[in-house]
């Protein structure tokens, strides 16, 4: 009986002490495991999408929601012209094979030049098109840069690329280029050839409001900057990270 009376006591003892703990420490505890939680999402996410194809993104939901379609076709980086690769990269990230995530120079000079002009990398796009949202916030912005290294950890940079040129919008309703490449051109990309190439690259800053089959003096003049771009880093050795 006294053991019984002991144990009862003992319980007692116990309950009251978790009634007594404080509310701030618990739900501390709380929101530390879902962070926990999480994270780990995040990353098995970014594991598996190194070997697995993105199915949609928020973008182009979000495209076909406001258009009731969007053209899209994924194809291996093997079926996309390599100058379609370079131009990109000349375009976008010219130093993509050089940084493990964040171009510190782009960085630098964005900042000298008051913020005017962007510096995300090629990974960091790709982390704002697959597991974000499109928009300037500083939750955003803070999430993408914590996602980022993940990403260049688990994806070589040919994933990365590859990833990038499917997913990037090329054009109102249109993502990736491939249907860039059929829509505007007529051809797989494959068959892009290096003036379409640039052209197409010339309007990812602003595929809405930018033309491929009409361009305008100042996006010729872009293309043809991206089309030597695309020849100098091949030269240079600065495509050798994506290219076989």
């Amino acid at each position: 009986m006294a053991k019984k009376a002991a144990r009862k006591s003992s319980s007692k003892k116990r309950k009251a002490a978790k009634r007594k703990t404080p509310i701030i420490p618990r739900i501390r505890r709380w929101v530390g495991r879902g962070f926990l939680v999480v994270i780990a999402c995040v990353v098995g996410l970014v594991v598996l999408y190194s070997v697995v194809n993105p199915p949609v993104t928020h973008t182009i939901w979000s495209e076909w929601r406001r258009l009731g379609k969007v053209e899209r076709d994924w194809v291996p980086i093997e079926h996309i012209s390599p100058v379609m690769a370079r131009s990109a990269v000349a375009a976008e990230d010219a130093n993509f094979c050089l940084h493990w995530g964040f171009d510190v120079e782009a960085i630098r000079d964005a900042l000298e030049d008051g913020g005017s002009r962007g510096a995300s990398t090629i990974t960091q796009q790709v982390v704002k098109n697959v597991f974000l949202w499109q928009g300037r916030s500083w939750v955003r912005k803070a999430l993408e840069t914590s996602i980022t290294p993940v990403v260049e950890i688990f994806w070589s940079k040919q994933r990365i690329l590859e990833v990038y040129l499917n997913v990037a919008e090329t054009g109102n309703g249109v993502f990736g280029v491939e249907a860039a490449a059929q829509r505007n051109f007529n051809v797989p990309a494959s068959k892009l050839s290096p003036v379409q190439a640039a052209r197409i690259a010339a309007i990812l800053p602003s595929p809405r409001n930018r033309s491929v089959t009409d361009p305008s003096v100042r996006t010729r003049r872009r293309a043809a900057s991206i089309l030597d771009g695309a020849a100098t880093i091949r030269a240079d050795g600065r495509a050798d990270c994506f290219e076989d």
